[in-house]
């Protein structure tokens, strides 16, 4: 029978980042993209949400990359193999992410985690395991992880699905709104018309939700 073994590495991570107009201390919107997407794809969709509010904008990518359909470069968080182990891991990356950017951006405390698809997962789990406290969370197009028992770290979530979405399901809609309403977490459903994606009306709802924090 042959033994498993693993060694740590150091390899670099890849984040991207866009500052509003002013001087800061600005407060930080920071987000995780889905399957088989890049920074680029997460910053777009955090600019569209930021419009012209004075938020730090900040894409974390992926540390494990493949080549998707027609060849096009993308990264995916996780799979099941290992798993506990790439979560563990992907938390310490995220936390230094956000730890480098702090020595080179003037932040203020405000902080909410914004998850597209596959990045939903990590949204939530950065903002439960992680080092700092979040303001909030936002999630499109993917469920909240069901290893959590206490959401209570989360403290405000805007939950938004698509309403063709044949993959952040209805029901799983709706299960992550009672789970967040049996925890006392205070939250804004968002049913947009779209599939998976982030399409219609969602970046304005979005953007919406920002505007509590200011």
């Amino acid at each position: 029978m042959h033994a498993v073994h693993y060694v740590p590495v150091r390899i670099s991570g890849r984040y991207l980042v866009d500052l509003p107009d002013g001087d800061g201390p600005f407060g930080l919107l920071a987000g995780f993209h889905g399957y088989g997407q890049t920074a680029e794809d997460e910053l777009a969709l955090l600019k569209s949400i930021r419009g012209q509010r004075p938020w730090c904008c900040c894409a974390i990518e992926a540390l494990h990359h493949f080549y998707g359909r027609g060849g096009k470069p993308g990264a995916s968080w996780m799979t099941s193999r290992d798993r506990q182990r790439r979560i563990d891991e992907n938390i310490r990356y995220t936390d230094d992410v956000l730890s480098h950017l702090r020595q080179h951006v003037p932040l203020n405390e405000t902080m909410v985690l914004h998850g597209f698809s596959q990045g939903t997962a990590m949204a939530v789990r950065g903002a439960l395991l992680g080092e700092r406290s979040v303001s909030g969370v936002m999630l499109c197009g993917g469920d909240i992880p069901m290893e959590f028992a206490d959401l209570q770290g989360l403290n405000r979530v805007h939950l938004a699905r698509g309403r063709r979405d044949r993959m952040y399901k209805e029901h799983l809609f709706e299960r992550d709104g009672s789970r967040l309403r049996e925890a006392g977490v205070a939250y804004e459903a968002c049913l947009f018309n779209g599939a998976h994606d982030a399409a219609d009306r969602y970046p304005i709802e979005a953007g919406s939700f920002l505007d509590f924090f200011v």
